[in-house]
């Protein structure tokens, strides 16, 4: 990629990271962090700052970009955290919904709540449709990536079990809410959600199987008759 190409990909990626970094400080500064730090989308922002921020320093560099296992990975969980919150937390008539919650949220918190559910999970998208390499998801990524979700929802429960009932936040998501729905009902949500979020992987590797190259996308390696050689724009 020319100095020009590698630019837009470089400041978009660094954009995305730093909407990332500034959602999760805002939160933290304005709650206890130990409960902020207890979200899979503060874990999940945390993520895309990581690998969006390595991701652009790699390409700045010419070097090989993030492990398609992990730039995938990252995107499936953060649109997971944009949709359920749209859909199911920010949706009056979902049971699970929080509606009230998120009316009291104002000034900095309301930019941190917009910045954390619908600026990154846009930016991820925006990034992998226009600016990576199609044809680098697997099939089996998609079942790998579910031990994120459920290392998730193991830690919410054991966090739950081991506070004090009545202890504010004591679950973070109504629909791990053991107290209130029982480990029966928990259990059920989880693989509604983990069948949902599987679907939803192996979505995503099939629209990177059938989608154009973007035309700031590294070009894919090509078979030279001795070695692998990336094509050189």
């Amino acid at each position: 990629m020319t100095a020009p190409s590698r630019l837009v990909p470089v400041v978009f990626r660094a954009l995305v990271c730093a909407a990332a970094v500034v959602g999760v400080a805002i939160d933290c500064a304005y709650g206890s962090v130990p409960v902020v730090l207890s979200y899979f989308t503060i874990w999940t922002n945390l993520l895309v700052a990581v690998v969006l921020g390595l991701s652009a320093a790699r390409t700045w560099r010419r070097r090989p970009d993030v492990a398609p296992l992990y730039r995938g990975g990252v995107l499936l969980f953060i649109l997971i955290t944009g949709l359920v919150f749209h859909l199911v937390l920010a949706n009056p008539s979902s049971p699970f919904n929080v509606v009230a919650d998120l009316a009291r949220l104002t000034g900095a918190r309301a930019v941190a709540n917009q910045l954390l559910h619908t600026v990154t999970p846009a930016g991820a998208l925006l990034d992998f449709l226009l600016l990576t390499a199609p044809r680098t998801l697997r099939p089996r990524h998609a079942a790998l990536w579910l031990a994120y979700p459920l290392v998730y929802v193991t830690f919410a429960l054991l966090r739950g079990a081991l506070l004090a009932p009545g202890t504010a936040r004591r679950y973070p998501y109504p629909f791990v809410d053991a107290a209130r729905y029982g480990y029966a009902q928990v259990t059920v949500n989880a693989l509604v959600l983990g069948a949902a979020f599987y679907a939803l992987g192996l979505a995503l590797v099939t629209v990177d199987r059938f989608r154009p190259t973007p035309p700031l996308a590294p070009r894919p390696l090509r078979e030279t008759g001795f070695r692998l050689r990336r094509e050189v724009r």
